[in-house]
């Protein structure tokens, strides 16, 4: 047992960790055992170092006090003297930011050097939506897409919204219309391409989007636009795809498989394909790739569609005035049956999936499904795939939100086919990825910049917050999460002022769903049940509870509307930088995006918004709460500028 323990140990698998509620566990053996036989924990000879600027960056063995040879990513050579200090070989402080060379003699590596934290957020407290794509309403489409977020961001923008966050554009499997969920991806390179414009609008006025034939109706629409090409466009998207590279082409070749088999067989993913084609560099893929030009050339045609489509609402963002514009969605991992997995297995953590230990809100845990990078991974290739994957996300945006931030830090890695309980926490390299975070973050938007939030919501491990706030990287306060230890809601003056404030998220009930109980129902409804009495006595002290936070000492309003003005004024007053609002919220619907835990039981990514948004905006109600909004400078308390 020992021997099984000390190479968890250094594997970087957590034996013992700390639950929500502040009680210590223990993995057991057979657990850890179970993992352990999933890791490749080889990172190979060490070829990538990363610091922070204006400080010496400690070297590994091989490396001898005296001259070495470093060439910045610009190009410029420079001699640098290597010195010995506290047993260490040492490289003094650098100061230009980027990915370096650093040689002497044999000994070869990269050096990373960040800047000493993320971009700012603008000093005046300023105010954003969020939204989920698909849901917005434009010209009679069946769903949203990049030209619909266009026209939202428009109108927000010009309403006096400084940024609109925005769900996964990350590409998923087009010829499967029941692979929806942006959270788990095919890949995190490429976009989504079902939310390229094109076509004309289908009249669809159903409250719920039907995906099973809204997406094959897009698909048809865009080969349809591909097939009618103007010569000029057809001449700007050579250029594109050749820009793109051999990742589009496996990107693109991927799709084109995978549409085959999905159509021929039912095969949802690349490990029920003929074995044949298990292999991206083997003779059949390369046989089917010069069968199928065609059908490639699409698939990449429709990445270009995409690509730009969500350019040009970046564009339309800025131009409507938002200082932050479009904020990203970065999911925490992918789906293991997807692109990245097929052509890139050897970055991920295969025979594992991530998810969260049990907790108060999931008793029994939650098992994601979904693969993320290994650590291993990432040390022997010089952290590659995690560059590639933010430069992608970063290309169009003015900021960026980490899904479960805590993974940059420890993954709750599970083993295929167990349950969630049977999980451990592996240690990923936090310094590093959050080094290149800083780095790529900075290069943003053609060097202006990009705000970086990361989500730090569930069980935190203690010191967390304080490393992602002296990195400049934003938490969340998300208005229902924020109580004290006794239970009680924090009232939002007294948020920290190193997040942003929320006054929900798409994984939660929207205010007015709280308030109303809806949530509630679902839950009752999805076990076969009714709410009982205890729970809606419990809820019913836990609205007294937050009106105590946010209202005005009168008692508790029976309708929802009173109360989504009081959580969003108060919400408006926290001492963070930025307020962020989901459209749910500033309509106060009741209805929220994605109910977790459920798949075909609430309907998730589903719900479309009721009108388009500048009808919805023009409401009397809704223009009320963004004046709320766009006073947020007098309703703070002061700040200390970070």
């Amino acid at each position: 047992m020992n021997d099984l323990r000390d190479r968890a140990r250094r594997a970087g698998l957590s034996r013992e960790w700390r639950d929500a509620q502040g009680r210590d566990q223990i993995v057991a053996d057979d657990a850890l055992d179970a993992i352990l036989n999933c890791l490749d924990c080889d990172t190979g000879p060490t070829t990538f170092l990363s610091g922070d600027q204006g400080q010496a960056v400690p070297l590994p063995g091989g490396w001898q006090p005296g001259a070495a040879l470093l060439t910045t990513e610009q190009g410029e050579t420079r001699s640098v003297t290597i010195t010995l200090g506290d047993g260490a070989t040492i490289l003094p402080p650098q100061w230009d930011i980027g990915y370096h060379r650093l040689e002497q003699g044999a000994c070869a590596l990269t050096v990373a050097i960040a800047p000493r934290c993320c971009p700012p957020l603008p000093t005046i407290p300023s105010w954003g939506g969020a939204v989920q794509i698909p849901s917005l309403r434009d010209q009679g489409k069946a769903y949203g897409d990049f030209d619909s977020l266009a026209r939202a961001a428009h109108v927000l923008g010009r309403a006096g919204a400084a940024a609109l966050a925005i769900s996964p554009v990350h590409a998923l499997f087009p010829a499967d219309a029941s692979r929806f969920s942006p959270y788990a991806p095919s890949s995190r390179h490429f976009r989504n391409i079902w939310l390229a414009s094109a076509g004309a609008p289908t009249c669809a006025e159903d409250a719920l989007i039907d995906w099973r034939v809204a997406a094959p109706d897009r698909m048809r629409d865009l080969r349809t636009a591909f097939d009618t090409l103007p010569p000029q466009d057809r001449t700007r998207f050579a250029t594109w795809r050749d820009q793109q590279g051999e990742p589009l082409q496996v990107q693109s070749v991927f799709d084109a498989l995978h549409g085959y088999f999905f159509t021929r067989d039912g095969a949802q993913g690349w490990q029920a394909w003929p074995e044949a084609y298990h292999d991206p560099n083997g003779v059949a893929v390369a046989r089917f790739a010069a069968d199928h030009r065609d059908a490639i050339a699409f698939y990449a045609f429709a990445q270009w569609r995409a690509d730009h489509g969500l350019a040009t609402a970046s564009a339309a963002a800025e131009s409507a005035g938002m200082a932050i514009g479009l904020i990203a969605d970065m999911a925490i991992g992918v789906a293991g049956d997807g692109a990245h997995g097929w052509s890139r297995p050897q970055d991920l953590l295969n025979g594992l999936s991530i998810g969260a230990p049990p907790d108060p809100l999931g008793p029994d845990g939650q098992n994601w499904g979904i693969a993320a990078l290994s650590p291993f991974a990432l040390r022997r290739q010089g952290f590659g795939p995690f560059i590639a994957m933010l430069r992608a996300v970063l290309a169009h945006a003015g900021g960026i939100r980490i899904d479960h931030a805590l993974g940059l830090y420890r993954l709750w890695v599970i083993p295929e086919g167990a349950s969630a309980d049977q999980g451990a926490y592996l240690s990923m390299p936090f310094t590093d990825l959050l080094r290149i975070l800083k780095i790529e973050a900075q290069r943003a938007r053609g060097g202006r910049g990009a705000i970086v939030i990361g989500e730090d919501l569930g069980t935190v491990p203690p010191g967390f917050r304080d490393v992602m706030a002296d990195a400049g990287l934003y938490g969340m306060r998300v208005l229902p999460f924020e109580r004290n230890q006794q239970g009680a809601f924090i009232p939002p003056r007294q948020w920290d002022p190193r997040a942003i404030a929320m006054t929900a998220t798409h994984d939660i009930p929207t205010l007015a769903g709280w308030w109303t109980e809806r949530d509630l129902e679902w839950r009752a409804q999805i076990a076969g049940r009714a709410v009982t009495d205890a729970e809606r006595r419990t809820r019913a002290d836990e609205r007294t509870a937050l009106w105590q936070a946010i209202g005005d000492g009168a008692p508790a309003p029976d309708d929802a509307s009173t109360m989504v003005d009081a959580a969003i004024a108060a919400t408006a007053s926290a001492p963070c930088p930025l307020v962020l609002v989901p459209m749910e919220d500033l309509l106060g619907l009741e209805e929220q995006p994605n109910l977790p835990g459920t798949i075909d039981e609430h309907p998730n990514w589903r719900r479309r918004l009721p009108e388009e948004t500048d009808i919805l905006l023009a409401d009397s109600r809704v223009a009320s709460r963004i004046a709320t909004l766009n006073a947020r400078g007098a309703l703070c308390p002061e700040r200390t500028p970070r």
